[in-house]
């Protein structure tokens, strides 16, 4: 889940979540004498005129060899050559040996993302024409489409894609680009999705924040074809209005859908309370589950809006459903106070720890808001609870999660582990990619 960037036309949603050619260093020549080593943390500048490639540090390569894509910055000894931002070059351990192929970034703390593990790879318009391919072949073999014309087809490193996100809606697809390299190949990635895929448009939203660490500048508009003036996606058979210009993350949460499909499943008779609904995924599926009544909460009156709109087109029982745009946490204390309680609560709150060093703040957000649901649950209650926080770990969100329990004085069995749908993979070597957990936990009656 992304933030998105401000729109002056629409109040702000509650944060969830021309190219030149590469360059090719193939053809390498034998360093001069290496470079006085940086201090630590720091890489330095090697020869200018050698051959461009990262020289890391002794030791360091043991999570590439491990094929951990990222390359930190406190682990370059070096940069020779004079490679701007974009380029690929060789990593290569203090020997000299080739590792990887990589995009360099002079600017960001990851100082490289791997496109290659292979030395004979060209990293050209042919290798991420067969990249993509791959990608979407492989979500093809799942059968993904089967239930839903909403699916991602490129996820990021998952996919060897570093930096490199793109969502189908029906015959639109949305392209978000997240990093130097990707950056360098926008034009070519964009002429091959529309080669493969023969969309009605290809549609940038390159606004994250994420951008400008990176320190790229913030991008949204129509790069092929044109923007339809509706988009629409079927999910289980359920239709969903898509703001993809100016909507959260790609103008919809494909990774829940799973996780949507489950919550239709146990809603009958309930009493739900869904907070930060978004455009109201949800919402719909606990309605058409046979819910008796559903509160649906968010600070953005536009998805509100959006929300009771995808209510109409599915012809759901609107006398079932309530919408309140609120400050989520201001909302919970209030229906605390209330005495209100519910059958099924869903938390699903923004990114608030969008790397490891926001754990700590984090943890407060996730505890409060959670411990104010266990408050509202009634005996044999249900919570689905989430995290798309990348810098909170699975383990440390259920340790959050069993102290909320506890201060709330309740006993809860977790009776799912929850995760992103199928379209999201993680690589084995990038546990970074399992950013959305999920516990479906049951307050002892």
């Amino acid at each position: 889940m992304t933030d998105k960037k401000p729109n002056t036309r629409r109040t702000p949603s509650t944060p969830h979540r021309a190219s030149q050619g590469n360059r090719d260093f193939r053809k390498r020549t034998r360093r001069d004498a290496p470079a006085p080593a940086a201090p630590h943390g720091k890489p330095s500048d090697g020869n200018a005129n050698a051959q461009a490639a990262i020289l890391l540090r002794e030791g360091r390569e043991k999570s590439l060899l491990r094929r951990h894509p990222w390359v930190f910055s406190g682990a370059v000894e070096r940069i020779d050559g004079a490679p701007l931002s974009g380029d690929t070059l060789a990593v290569r351990d203090t020997s000299g040996k080739f590792i990887a192929w990589a995009a360099y970034n002079a600017g960001s703390q990851i100082t490289a993302r791997v496109w290659s593990w292979c030395e004979d790879d060209v990293i050209d318009g042919d290798f991420f024409r067969l990249r993509i391919a791959t990608a979407i072949a492989g979500r093809t073999g799942l059968k993904l489409d089967k239930d839903s014309s909403g699916m991602r087809l490129i996820h990021a490193e998952s996919d060897g894609l570093p930096g490199l996100i793109v969502d189908q809606y029906g015959d639109v697809l949305v392209m978000q680009i997240g990093s130097a390299g990707a950056e360098r190949w926008r034009e070519t990635i964009a002429d091959i999705l529309q080669q493969l895929c023969n969309p009605a448009c290809i549609y940038e939203r390159s606004d994250s924040d994420s951008r400008a660490l990176e320190g790229l500048e913030l991008r949204n508009g129509v790069l092929r074809g044109s923007l339809p003036e509706a988009v629409e996606v079927i999910e289980h058979g359920l239709r969903f209005g898509v703001d993809v210009a100016a909507g959260q993350k790609t103008g919809f949460y494909l990774d829940q859908r799973d996780n949507r499909a489950l919550t239709e499943t146990l809603a009958e008779g309930k009493d739900v309370l869904n907070c930060f609904c978004y455009t109201g995924g949800f919402s719909l599926y606990a309605l058409r589950g046979s819910a008796k009544s559903v509160l649906s909460m968010d600070a953005s009156g536009d998805a509100l809006h959006i929300a009771e709109q995808n209510l109409s087109r599915n012809n759901l029982d609107a006398s079932r459903a309530e919408w309140q745009e609120a400050d989520v946490f201001v909302a919970l204390r209030k229906l605390r106070d209330q005495g209100r309680s519910f059958d099924m609560i869903i938390l699903d709150p923004p990114k608030f720890a969008p790397t490891a060093a926001y754990a700590e703040k984090a943890a407060r957000g996730y505890k409060d808001i959670n411990l104010l649901g266990f408050k509202l649950l009634r005996p044999g209650g249900l919570l689905f609870t989430y995290s798309c926080s990348g810098g909170i770990s699975e383990e440390l969100f259920q340790k959050i999660i069993a102290g909320a329990a506890l201060d709330a004085g309740v006993d809860a069995q977790i009776v799912h582990h929850l995760h992103a749908s199928a379209d999201h993979p993680v690589l084995l070597s990038f546990p970074e990619g399992a950013y959305l957990k999920g516990l479906v936990l049951r307050v002892a009656g």
